[in-house]
């Protein structure tokens, strides 16, 4: 069982204690900045950063299973050489299986959100890899693979994907060909009636549950 965690409520002994059980754990750090983490991560106002790092370092110094880390970087946010150094640095007090370095590879939530340079990507990598070592770090900067398997009623998957994440348009029109008879006409009839939205982000174009929807 793996968890994947924002680590905002690692303070708490009994989330902690929950947390025991899993097989693998990831927790979010993408900055030891309140100020940085502010802006990436938009936390609860009542949230304290170094309450929560405090809690990540007790949960890594009693948990037995498989601790990792992942950090997106965005670009003039936390695309700093001391921002990478102040983290790994952080990282490497915690008994860590590996630290996965990430890129926003789908349309964000906020429209200055833009994925770093690859110079900085590559500044990154070399800052946590000195401090870190080489085999504990790992760049998540490459999109997921397309979806193989359309399960159930076509129209009910693709809204429950999009739902998830942002789905690239074509990748959803090939993974519903041969399950539908048109494809791109299913999709957009759904763009026309305003279950999802088509958005366009690094030149490519995505598919996204629109939330928003006018009843």
């Amino acid at each position: 069982m793996a968890v994947l965690t924002n680590a905002s409520l690692l303070w708490m002994e009994d989330v902690r204690r929950d947390l025991e059980q899993a097989d693998v754990v990831s927790v979010k750090v993408d900055s030891v900045s309140e100020r940085v983490w502010r802006r990436i991560n938009r936390p609860h106002p009542s949230l304290v950063l170094e309450r929560v790092l405090d809690g990540i370092s007790e949960f890594s110094s009693s948990y037995k299973g498989t601790l990792i880390s992942e950090t997106m970087l965005v670009r003039g946010v936390n695309t700093d050489k001391g921002v990478y150094r102040d983290i790994a640095t952080f990282l490497r007090g915690l008994r860590l299986s590996k630290a996965y370095i990430s890129v926003p590879i789908r349309p964000p939530a906020e429209s200055f959100v833009e994925p770093p340079t690859e110079r900085e990507l590559v500044e990154a990598y070399e800052e946590f890899r000195e401090i870190l070592g080489s085999g504990r770090v790992e760049l998540l900067n490459m999109p997921e693979p397309p979806p193989r398997l359309v399960s159930g009623d076509p129209v009910a998957w693709l809204l429950n994907t999009c739902a998830v994440h942002p789905l690239r348009y074509g990748e959803a029109v090939e993974a519903l060909v041969g399950r539908v008879e048109d494809p791109v006409g299913l999709i957009e009839g759904l763009v026309r009636e305003n279950l999802l939205l088509k958005t366009e982000y690094g030149g490519t174009m995505f598919l996204v549950r629109n939330f928003r929807r006018r009843q």
